[in-house]
């Protein structure tokens, strides 16, 4: 028990201790100071030093923005921020501020902020002897009967004094005489009149008239005073006065009663007759100003009616002098006094004061932050005086109250100006009268913004499509970013961040208006250079720090009909077009030639069409439309001309559609084994073997050694080689080239495996041979298997590799003899190179890459390639119709470029590989060619680009199926010939049976 109690004091003493604490800090946050002065002082007056007697630093005044708030209708003090004094701003008129009160003061709120401290001062109003007591009239006049007893009061007109306290009214003097003297009174309220009672007999026969001078002095120093003349008529004598029923009354009265409202009823009575018992109503000689302003009576019935406005603020109680006094002659008037209390009525609306707004407010102002100081008050008493605020609960803001009728209006949660502005805020001040008298007043807050939001992009990403060929500078898009924040926080600038388009800045291709978010190209785009891009763009404000966003933008490049089909093959040949031999015993729909384009656009804008443009027999040949697969028409008639010129346009699907054209000279021959040269001729004379044998004995020694060298030599190298270069060589197996010889009039025919030598000077994209089923290599090369002049004296065989690209025309035999040009042309007028045989544009573009084979067309691009080969010398033949045709001995390469008279069943439809390259890279006029395959007459074109040259893919499009005997066009590849009897030996009748035995003699062994 004992330690419970001794915990119960322990507590009680932290209590106490707790609430002294918070006592001596509201001391010091609210505190109060009194001021007396004297009205009437000038301006500037010293009043006090407020900042020395609220121990505050005068230099700090103007950053705390000290202020005074006065509840006063004008501003009579103000305070010096320098030094902090006090002065008098307005001469103060106590009299016309507080009127008759006895005390008068004002009050003043100081508010001091950072951080906020309130303080209220009160200012007392000395009463300083500035008025003279007066009388309402400057003479009186009174009718006294002879027959008036002494001791008889007459009451007289009151002095008004308007000072208060010890300077107001004091006392009243009258002046000598014989038959008066005064009794001053003293009424409730402290203020004084005089009464005039008598003191010896009247005798109306001695004396009908007296005169006196009646002083009001107040109590000032020095004293003032007034004066007014009395003037008494002695009058013959009434015996009976009337007589009231009570000389004093108390009554009751509402403020604010409706003018005519009756506040008492008075009776009188008076004993005599006739004249002298009718009796009159009036208010006494005393009665005060503010008295008969108010109220009024009614002289014949002594009613007394409310005539003005009772206001209870301005008194509580009036006191009413009324007489009466008969018509008699001689007539005596009687006094009584009417006290009215009045009665408190709830009729003044609470009164509210703002003495400090701190608006706007930041929106990152903690709770609590101090917004405005209110005060309210209300003029009526009790009840009808105590007044209560409140504020709507939907705003972050809260009412404390300081102390009695002061409250400050604080936050309650985070502000944010993106979601709210401002705030109306709704002060109710409403007082406990009944019923309630309320008073509203709207506080507005505004919220400062605060760099709180980042820019946000209207979309979270941009895609733009932007057609190639665009002017440079044009406007490609726009980007939009709403930033929530306001002023210089919500103002953005737009930027695009550094980064790389195909090595280059991206400054170099793009610009931003900063101020819109324009988006400029600076160049002109090609589609088939840049297909697509992407830029981030940056939006930042201006805010500090800043604030920024990114969002990409997609850049689509559009393809436009810009690039002209490309002739790939046939391509014009040593300054002439591309020579094809026709046998003349074909069919109709004997395929003749295979016309091969590209085109560097996209989609519909590449894809071609092919058409006769121009031929010498229009019914003999034609072209199909999506393949390029030139065909006969009829078979061929005796009155045919042998030689046929076509001109084949190739257009694209593009609007408008671009074209090329390409010549191609097609030598009809009756049979093309005749124009093979005679290979009985192939046996060399017992003679020229007898010498060659001796060149061999001897120098068979001194080669033996030599060779044994080369080939260790040869090795090493090969191994080096074939190590670090095979890699990143294509190998392009094109035709043999043919040379002149005029020394040699016999054909030698060689029959031996082909070398292959690998050049590595020449450039290009394009893919030309595979090899062995190797997938296609990334760079083209050719190879040339020429006989010297002396080649009838020698057994070996003399590789030669092709030139490289962008060469200029070599000479192919001891003569010197160069292969002419032919031309060739394309809407785009795109110059071309001509090298050895072969031309190619000097720019060409990156083929579309929009499709890839099937399977079964890798497969059976592939299936039928081989690199063993033999070649044979021709003879040349006359050239009837005039056409330029190389005279020296033609050697031709059996395998990837054989020619396509000969009709042989395949597996395959449409010969892929080397015999499709083969169609990319033509060989010469009388060289064997791969074949190309007839699509089916049922079905339309699979892909209008399957004849499109696409580097780095095989360039036929094929479709694995048995192939029916004796379908037109359908071959294997001759890289199958004599390998694993793969080969079917199925010829057509028409084959030469000459030529046919000696293939199979010389060749099948």
């Amino acid at each position: 028990m004992d330690l419970r109690g001794a915990k119960r004091r322990l507590g009680g003493i932290w209590q106490v201790t707790c609430l002294a604490l918070v006592v001596c800090v509201l001391d010091l946050v609210w505190a109060q100071i009194r001021y007396s002065i004297p009205e009437e002082l000038e301006h500037g007056a010293f009043v006090g030093n407020i900042a020395e007697d609220l121990g505050l630093d005068a230099e700090r005044l103007s950053a705390r923005r000290f202020r005074i708030v006065s509840g006063a209708k004008k501003q009579y003090l103000e305070v010096n921020l320098e030094n902090g004094i006090l002065f008098v701003n307005e001469i103060i008129d106590r009299e016309e501020l507080c009127e008759q009160s006895l005390s008068c003061s004002f009050h003043l709120q100081v508010v001091i902020e950072n951080p906020l401290e309130l303080y209220r001062v009160e200012v007392e109003i000395l009463d300083v002897n500035d008025n003279s007591p007066s009388f309402p009239w400057s003479e009186f006049h009174l009718d006294i009967s002879e027959s008036a007893v002494p001791g008889s009061r007459f009451p007289l007109e009151s002095a008004q004094d308007l000072d208060v306290g010890s300077n107001s009214l004091r006392s009243y003097l009258l002046s000598v005489n014989e038959h008066f003297v005064l009794d001053i009174q003293t009424r409730s309220d402290g203020s004084k009149f005089a009464e005039l009672v008598l003191e010896s007999p009247l005798d109306r026969e001695q004396q009908n008239t007296h005169q006196m001078v009646l002083t009001a002095v107040d109590g000032g120093s020095p004293e003032r005073s007034g004066t007014a003349q009395i003037n008494i008529t002695v009058l013959d004598a009434n015996d009976n006065a009337p007589v009231f029923d009570q000389s004093f009354y108390r009554v009751r009265l509402v403020e604010n009663a409706p003018k005519g409202t009756i506040v008492i009823k008075l009776n009188a009575s008076d004993l005599d007759e006739g004249p002298n018992a009718d009796i009159t109503y009036s208010f006494s000689g005393h009665a005060p100003i503010k008295v008969r302003e108010l109220f009024s009576v009614d002289s014949r019935t002594g009613e007394i009616r409310v005539k003005g406005v009772v206001d209870y603020e301005k008194a509580r109680m009036h006191e009413i002098y009324v007489q009466a006094k008969d018509k008699g002659p001689s007539a005596v008037a009687v006094h009584c006094k009417v006290l009215v209390n009045i009665l408190d009525v709830n009729d003044n609306l609470p009164e509210v004061i703002l003495t400090s707004v701190s608006t706007p407010v930041q929106e990152d102002a903690p709770p609590g932050t101090v917004i405005a100081v209110i005060s309210v008050m209300d003029k009526d008493s009790g009840e009808n005086g105590n007044v209560d605020c409140e504020i709507p609960h939907h705003v972050p803001f809260q009412l404390h109250s300081s102390f009695k009728n002061y409250y400050t209006l604080v936050t309650c949660d985070f502000l944010d100006r993106e979601t709210v502005p401002e705030y109306n805020i709704t002060l109710t001040a409403r007082d406990m009268g009944a019923p309630p008298l309320f008073t509203r007043k709207t506080i507005l807050v505004q919220v400062s913004d605060m760099n709180d939001n980042a820019p946000r992009f209207k979309q979270p990403s941009y895609t733009v499509y932007l057609t190639e060929n665009n002017a440079p500078g044009a406007s490609i898009c726009s980007v939009t970013a709403l930033d929530p924040d306001s002023d210089q926080n919500a103002y953005l600038s737009y930027s695009i961040l550094e980064g790389d388009i195909q090595g280059m800045p991206v400054s170099t291709y793009v610009s931003i208006n900063s101020d819109n978010g324009n988006i400029y190209a600076l160049r002109s785009f090609d589609h088939e250079q840049l297909r697509n891009f992407q830029i981030l763009v940056q939006a930042q404000d201006a805010g500090f720090p800043p604030l920024r966003t990114n969002v990409t933008v997609n850049v689509f490049i559009l393809d436009q009909n810009d690039n002209a089909p490309v002739i790939v093959a046939p391509l014009p040949q040593n300054g002439t077009a591309a020579t094809e031999v026709v046998p003349r015993s074909v069919d109709a729909g004997y395929i003749v030639a295979k016309i091969t384009a590209m085109d560097a656009d996209a989609g519909q804008n590449s894809r071609l069409f092919y058409q006769v443009l121009q031929a010498n027999d229009p019914s003999l040949f034609s072209v199909a439309l999506y393949t390029g697969e030139i065909r006969t028409i009829r078979r061929f008639v005796e009155k045919d001309p042998i030689r046929q010129m076509l001109v084949i346009l190739v257009k694209d699907n593009g609007q408008p559609p671009l074209s090329a054209t390409v010549s191609i000279i097609l030598s009809v021959v009756d049979n093309v084994p005749e124009s093979l040269p005679d290979f009985g001729d192939l046996t060399l004379s017992p003679q020229y073997r007898s010498n060659l044998t001796l060149y061999l004995i001897v120098s068979l020694g001194i080669i033996s050694f030599t060779f044994l060298v080369a080939i260790i030599v040869l090795a090493a190298i090969k191994g080096y080689r074939d190590r670090n270069s095979i890699r990143r060589y294509n190998f392009s197996l094109s035709a043999c080239c043919g040379f002149r010889s005029e020394e040699s009039t016999t054909d030698v025919f060689k029959k031996s495996k082909l070398n292959v030598q690998i050049t590595t000077g020449t450039k290009g994209s394009t893919n030309c041979v595979e090899a062995n089923g190797n997938v296609p290599l990334s760079q083209p090369y050719c190879y040339k298997m020429c006989l010297t002049p002396e080649s009838s004296k020698s057994d070996f065989m003399f590789l030669k590799s092709c030139s490289p690209m962008n060469a200029t025309p070599q000479k192919n035999n001891a003569k010197g003899s160069d292969y002419p040009t032919s031309g060739w042309s394309a809407q785009d007028s795109r110059s071309l190179i001509v090298n050895n045989g072969a031309t190619t544009p000097n720019e060409l573009k990156k083929a579309n890459m929009d499709w890839t084979l099937t399977k079964n067309q890798r497969n059976s691009a592939h299936k039928s390639f081989s690199s063993m080969e033999r070649t044979f010398p021709r003879r040349p033949r006359p050239d009837p119709d005039g056409f330029s045709c190389p005279v020296a001995p033609q050697y031709y390469t059996w395998g990837s470029h054989m020619r396509a008279e000969y009709k042989m069943p395949s597996q395959v439809e449409g010969i892929g590989g080397v015999g499709s390259v083969g169609s990319v890279g033509r060989v010469p006029n009388r060289s064997w060619t791969p074949s190309y395959t007839q699509p089916p007459s049922a079905q339309p074109p699979p892909d209008y680009q399957h004849n499109v040259y696409i580097p780095g893919t095989p360039s036929g499009y094929c479709t694995l199926k048995p192939a029916p005997r004796g379908e037109l066009d359908v071959y294997n590849s001759f890289s199958t010939f004599g390998k694993n009897k793969r080969f079917i030996s199925s010829y057509d009748p028409s084959f030469d049976q000459r030529e046919d035995n000696l293939i199979n003699k010389d060749f099948f062994k």
